[in-house]
């Protein structure tokens, strides 16, 4: 195997959404799953679990262990291992956080333009969705964040990106712990998808390493292509332990054991195949860049140092408020709907970049087509 990436012949045999959503002339370049071939190491790790029949419920502290080791030597931070609980996945996680911290009809802060399953679940919740808009260049709003806190009653929480769903925005450490100061000065609960964690180029900053309070869900899902292997872990602050105890016992006995020993697999002996993974995507962020600049007039795609996501500012080219729509009926390109992602989605679309240069640029080329 030559490279993380699979070829178009044999992704057309994969069953997952992003291969079966949609008519096969179409290219998939919205769900976030990546068109790789999976880390030997976890391949292993669950063909093993198998041939042994390893197939119960999941025990014992190494998902836990794996991760605080990973982020001890990627960003220097070691949680405890006390203060982690296995959750099924990261939204089942953030949903039972925010449970926890808020009670029905309270407000939760997001910035959009954020993950589109985070409007879903704040609602289901019966909780109300308020809107503070990144600024124009995607950095955290703090004045605008210092007014919603201000204004806003009840039980409060701030659902925070980090990195940012679609963006690719980094939060910087002054940025979180003005973040965290103000939380602090308003009582405002943070709980923090920090899911794409291990998909950053360069620095990166825990939330809870600027604070003792909030929550952090982390995962191996994204950096390591496991959607369909769930599980994650929810990590309080030293300040926030009351609200992880808070998290039901069917909740903390949901995850996949098969999912658990991949994840651990994964962070502990796939940072490898991670590490060649990012010099990849790094490659392909530029790649995108110049395809755009040469071949989509009006679009503007900002390379961000994270995840494996495209954020298309499609307003300035002509095209309807969902530029997706268009995409889709007339490139046969199939891309998220900017409007998903809130209010300020409109006129933008996100591009699922972790695929094949060759994929890449016929998508590019597809979508130049549909506007010439």
């Amino acid at each position: 195997m030559s490279g993380p990436w699979v070829p178009l012949d044999v992704l057309r045999h994969r069953t997952t959404a992003k291969w079966r959503a949609h008519p096969p002339d179409v290219l998939p370049l919205f769900v976030a799953e990546m068109d790789t071939w999976l880390a030997e190491p976890v391949v292993r790790a669950v063909t093993d679990a198998l041939a042994l029949g390893d197939c119960g419920y999941p025990n014992g502290s190494a998902y836990a262990e794996a991760l605080a080791g990973f982020a001890a030597k990627r960003w220097g931070w070691t949680p405890s291992v006390e203060h982690m609980r296995v959750v099924p996945d990261v939204m089942a996680g953030l949903a039972e956080s925010l449970r926890a911290v808020t009670g029905p009809g309270d407000p939760i802060v997001v910035n959009d333009p954020v993950y589109p399953p985070f409007y879903e679940m704040v609602r289901h919740l019966g909780r109300t969705v308020v809107e503070v808009p990144l600024t124009p260049e995607h950095r955290l709003d703090l004045d605008a964040l210092v007014a919603a806190f201000a204004e806003l009653d009840g039980r409060v929480a701030f659902l925070l990106c980090n990195p940012q769903n679609p963006t690719g925005t980094v939060h910087t450490r002054a940025e979180l712990a003005a973040v965290a100061e103000l939380a602090a000065a308003h009582g405002v609960r943070v709980v923090a998808d920090e899911v794409h964690a291990p998909l950053v180029t360069g620095s990166y900053t825990p939330y809870l390493t600027v604070t003792g309070a909030g929550i952090a869900l982390h995962s191996a899902s994204k950096g390591w292509n496991l959607a369909g292997l769930k599980a994650a872990l929810a990590v309080a602050g030293v300040d926030a332990t009351d609200e992880l105890a808070a998290l039901p016992s069917a909740v903390l006995a949901g995850a996949s054991h098969i999912a658990v020993l991949a994840h651990v697999a994964a962070l502990t002996d796939g940072v490898g195949w991670l590490d060649d993974l990012m010099v990849a995507l790094e490659r392909n962020r530029a790649l995108l860049a110049e395809l755009v600049a040469a071949h989509l007039p009006g679009v503007v795609y900002r390379p961000a140092p994270a995840t494996y996501l495209a954020w298309l500012d499609c307003r300035a080219a002509g095209l309807p408020d969902d530029p997706a729509a268009m995409f889709l009926d007339r490139a046969r390109v199939a891309l998220v709907p900017g409007p998903a992602f809130g209010t300020r989605g409109v006129g933008h679309a996100r591009l699922n970049l972790a695929t094949s240069p060759e994929i890449l640029t016929e998508a590019v080329h597809r979508m130049a087509a549909a506007l010439a």
